[in-house]
């Protein structure tokens, strides 16, 4: 072999190296780009809604700092889990949170992933599955709160955040509001999304994953959404184990589920956390009688 041949050959693969390097970083900041939104700014706190809470420092599961707030219901050890979607922060919810412990009466915990609000690190998928892990072992960690008595609480991709929690460490019933199918379904609603649908590293496969969780499912849709389509969830819901239910709000979008619904929504989750939480008292106590 001549050597301006070698060299030729050198350059080629040296070319193919660098291309296949640019790829991988530019299919990397495509996930960010088109599926995770985080804002650092905290905007308010519990505090201005008239809540007491915890400010609360723990680490995911493989040790990135991550920022949350608890916020108590004296008296009460059930606690609501609650996995926010892929914008914002946890200062986003801060009214919806009043809503729930005021009407719920419960403990609620919320968190930021990496990336979002005060918590450390950058978004991707894995990140956030470890955040979650994070989270679920904080609060086992905590004297006032059940660890049988807990709730998972899923918005628009913390439904899949959620979902994926559910496979390791089944909560006592789990909530699924807005859901969405996989991002590869979600891609395909859109034309140029759905040309670079093959080259998407996160999958967020909740429709894969859901029917393998033996747990009590709400899913919670608004028909008029036009982030997430409506079929999502319905088909979720046919891929959900018993029991499961489905709460549709006429006229409510992907954002105001809770405003649309008003009482009945609140009424809806106060019932269905109520009974999935009685369920599994009854079960633990049948256990306990079955055991030898």
């Amino acid at each position: 072999m001549t050597k301006p041949v070698k060299i030729g050959i050198r350059l080629l693969v040296l070319g193919a190296a660098g291309m296949f390097l640019a790829f991988t970083v530019w299919n990397f900041h495509l996930d960010r780009k088109f599926i995770f939104f985080p804002e650092k700014e905290i905007l308010g706190d519990p505090g201005r809604w008239g809540l007491s809470f915890e400010d609360v420092v723990f680490p995911s599961a493989d040790g990135v700092k991550l920022h949350g707030w608890f916020i108590p219901f004296p008296g009460s050890g059930d606690t609501l889990l609650l996995f926010h979607g892929n914008a914002g922060n946890v200062s986003h919810h801060i009214e919806n949170i009043k809503l729930l412990h005021d009407r719920l009466r419960i403990n609620i915990f919320l968190f930021d992933y990496r990336g979002y609000g005060r918590s450390e690190g950058k978004i991707s998928e894995e990140g956030a599955y470890r955040d979650a892990e994070g989270a679920h072992k904080y609060l086992l960690s905590r004297a006032d709160v059940s660890p049988s008595r807990i709730v998972f609480f899923g918005l628009s991709l913390g439904t899949a955040i959620a979902v994926q929690l559910a496979l390791t460490h089944p909560p006592a019933a789990m909530i699924l509001e807005s859901p969405f199918t996989s991002i590869k379904d979600m891609a395909k609603r859109s034309f140029l999304l759905g040309l670079l649908t093959p080259f998407i590293r996160t999958r967020f496969d909740t429709a894969r994953k859901l029917s393998r969780i033996h747990v009590p499912v709400l899913i919670i849709q608004g028909d008029q959404d036009q982030t997430v389509p409506p079929s999502m969830a319905r088909r979720l819901y046919n891929l959900a184990n018993g029991p499961r239910e489905f709460y549709g709000i006429p006229g409510a979008g992907h954002n105001d589920t809770y405003i649309i619904g008003g009482k009945t929504y609140f009424e809806t989750l106060a019932r269905f956390i109520s009974s999935s939480l009685q369920r599994r008292d009854s079960l633990r106590t049948a256990g306990r009688e079955l055991a030898p």
